[in-house]
């Protein structure tokens, strides 16, 4: 039996959440903020098989499933990663310019504060994975970030903080975390309770970028070509 209903029109309804869960998920879309401060602690174990179940069951391309997780429970370990940060934290301010002053200013990750530390890893061999990647090799990268914000918003939910740590050398942090040839560390995972939820984004609140208008990135038809959407700014709701 096909999966398309013969209806010309499906029933939406029958299919959606009921009230409450459904204004969950967007909630924990809304409040979801990617942290610096963390206040230490631990995480149970079941919590942590949770959040990694559902950062599992995100899509990928083709199903090819490239992400790998790595968990730091070795001090020397987190301090290693939190060095590699550190020299490309310098680098980056360089790079920067006239920014850089304000970028040495950010506080970038908390790694040594955070009760968990993860490195999400591209799994080797991505090459052999044709199926929706022939012409956009990056789909590997996006679909690992997939998992990552399932695991992020599932976080959110569970009451803990998460915060998406890229400023590093990935050969760097693959050598140092024995990774085979051909993969590749896409993120390190802060992870644990924190004293508070920033109301807005960290970068927001200190005058480094602002969250862009829903009227300047959705078009219609044709790049730039306005939206007849009614499109608002305010949190999405259900």
């Amino acid at each position: 039996m096909s999966l398309l209903s013969s209806r010309s029109q499906p029933e939406t309804a029958a299919h959606a959440f009921d009230p409450a869960s459904r204004a969950a998920v967007y909630r924990a879309i809304e409040l979801r903020r990617d942290m610096r401060h963390f206040a230490g602690g631990h995480v149970q174990p079941e919590v942590l098989v949770r959040l990694l179940r559902a950062a599992h069951w995100a899509p990928s391309v083709g199903f090819m499933q490239p992400w790998r997780w790595i968990r730091i429970t070795h001090p020397v370990q987190r301090q290693r990663l939190h060095e590699l940060v550190q020299q490309e934290r310098v680098r980056t301010a360089q790079a920067l310019g006239e920014r850089g002053e304000a970028f040495a200013r950010l506080k970038v990750e908390g790694i040594l504060e955070s009760a968990e530390l993860w490195a999400v890893v591209l799994m080797p061999e991505r090459e052999r994975h044709v199926f929706g990647r022939r012409t956009l090799p990056e789909m590997d990268v996006a679909s690992a970030a997939c998992a990552i914000q399932n695991l992020w918003l599932a976080a959110r939910a569970e009451g803990l903080g998460v915060g998406w740590v890229s400023i590093f050398d990935p050969q760097q942090v693959a050598d140092l975390l024995g990774c085979p040839p051909g993969s590749r560390p896409l993120a390190l995972l802060c992870l644990g309770p924190v004293y508070l939820f920033y109301d807005e984004p960290m970068l927001q609140r200190e005058r480094w970028a602002k969250r862009l208008s829903l009227r300047d990135v959705v078009f219609e038809n044709r790049w730039e070509q306005p939206s007849t959407l009614p499109l608002r700014d305010d949190a999405p709701a259900a």
